[in-house]
Formats: C-alpha cells, structure tokens, sequence
C-alpha cells in the first residue's frame, strides 16, 4: 500500500499525499512514499512542475503521535526518522522542478514545514496552520529556522514558534507565506494554472534558477538543517517531551 498517489496532468506532475484516515501524518512510510514520488517526479523528463497536495481534510496533521513510541525507541529510529523528514525538504528544495504547493485543511508541524519549502503556495480558505512542537517538548526541522525568519522577519517567526497559535491562510498570505487564497473548490485548479503557466517557460532557465537558489541556500540551509537535527534528537530522547506528546495525544482522543 502507498501513502502517496502521483498523476500527470499534461506537463504537471501532482503528487497527493494518500493518508486521509490519518490526516496525512507524517510516519515511515508516507515519508519513504513521498521521497520516492518526488525522484521519480525529478527524474522525469516529461513532468516540468510537480504541485504538492493531501487527500481529504488535511493537507498534513504533522507527526503521527500514535507512531511517536516507535520513532523514539532507540537512537537509530530517531535518527532514521529525523533524516527521512529532512530528506523530504531536500527533494523539495535542492531539485530542478517547481513545486507549486495546493494545501488546505490543517498544516501542522511537518506539514507547515513542507509549506515553506515549496517555491509557489495556492492555500484554500479553510487552512489552518501552526507550530506545535514547543507545547509538545518537541523542535521544528525542514529548515525553518533559516526559512522562517528570513520570510517574516525574527520576531514574527519566534512568535509563530513559541506560541503555536493557529494561523489562517489570510494570515499566511498577509506574512507571505503563501501566494494565493481561494475558495476549497478552486484550489486545485488554481495551483494547476499556475503550474501549467510555469510549465510555459523555458525548463532549462528555470532549472538554472532554481540551481542558483540552491547554492546560494546551500551552506546556511545546510548548516540549519544540521542543527535542528541535533536538537530534534535531543527532543525525542527528552522524557519529558515524551510525557507531553503522551497528554497531548489523550487530549486529542479524547476531544473527538
């Protein structure tokens, strides 16, 4: 079974994240299923743009507590874990093709991580996102502490991480976060248009461009992304963090 479908749609390739029993959260598999579709999205030469969407309510719920025993069993598996998040943000970014970003629904966590790391975003109205990984004893990871900060300014992004408050896809939009708000019906078709219209140029000047973005991201995106690997390991072995992501987990439960 795949936690991810892919399509072509002319020039476009769409990937969908294919979890919706679980709101696309993020676990092993889905994370293997996606890094697999984005390569084979990368490597062929038909697909000139990829849009990036979730099925059903979610675009992502973030990671999958009830995964969170598993993943913190042992060094390796916290390890094996953080990389596989990290791989994602790298076959995002440090590729040749687009990627126009289609969410809606909620974008938690790793899934607000993977919003920043597309180069286009339609939202739909009903987006909600945030940050919840200081409430859990948790840290952010996708590069977001370089992303974030040089999108909206320090005290903005410090303010979305320690407080985790849910953000609207306006107030994405009004942050720059995201490029275009549309009603849920439309979003889709939105993101397609703009892929289709990116799809138009010259494939190989974009690809140049993105190269450029790329290298010039490269050492401090690196450098990041090494650190919040340390830190996110440190997060996870924390027994502390453990007993949050545990009561927060209940919560949840509970309140359905």
């Amino acid at each position: 079974m795949s936690y991810v479908k892919t399509r072509m749609d002319g020039p476009v390739c769409i990937v969908t994240l294919d979890r919706p029993e679980r709101m696309n959260a993020i676990g092993g598999p889905l994370l293997d299923d996606l890094h697999d579709a984005l390569q084979r999205a990368n490597d062929d030469a038909a697909c000139r743009v990829i849009v990036l969407t979730g099925e059903g309510r979610a675009f992502c719920a973030g990671d999958d507590l009830k995964e969170f025993g598993e993943q913190s069993a042992s060094d390796e598996s916290i390890r094996s874990h953080i990389e596989r998040i990290q791989r994602i943000t790298r076959d995002l970014m440090f590729n040749a093709k687009p990627v126009v970003g289609a969410v809606h629904g909620f974008a938690v966590g790793g899934g607000f991580e993977w919003i920043l790391n597309c180069d286009m975003v339609v939202a739909s109205d009903d987006l909600v996102a945030f940050f919840p990984e200081m409430e859990w004893g948790q840290f952010v990871t996708g590069g977001v502490t370089h992303l974030l900060p040089q999108a909206t300014g320090h005290q903005r992004a410090m303010e979305l991480w320690l407080l985790g408050e849910r953000q609207s896809a306006q107030s994405l939009l009004s942050m720059g976060l995201v490029n275009r708000v549309v009603p849920r019906g439309a979003m889709l078709d939105t993101a397609m248009t703009l892929a289709a219209r990116i799809a138009e140029k010259s494939h190989t000047s974009i690809a140049r461009l993105k190269r450029l973005v790329a290298t010039e991201l490269s050492d401090t995106l690196s450098r990041s992304l090494e650190l919040e690997f340390a830190a996110t390991i440190d997060a996870f072995a924390d027994p502390d963090a453990a007993e949050r992501v545990k009561a927060f987990a209940t919560r949840k439960e509970n309140a359905r």
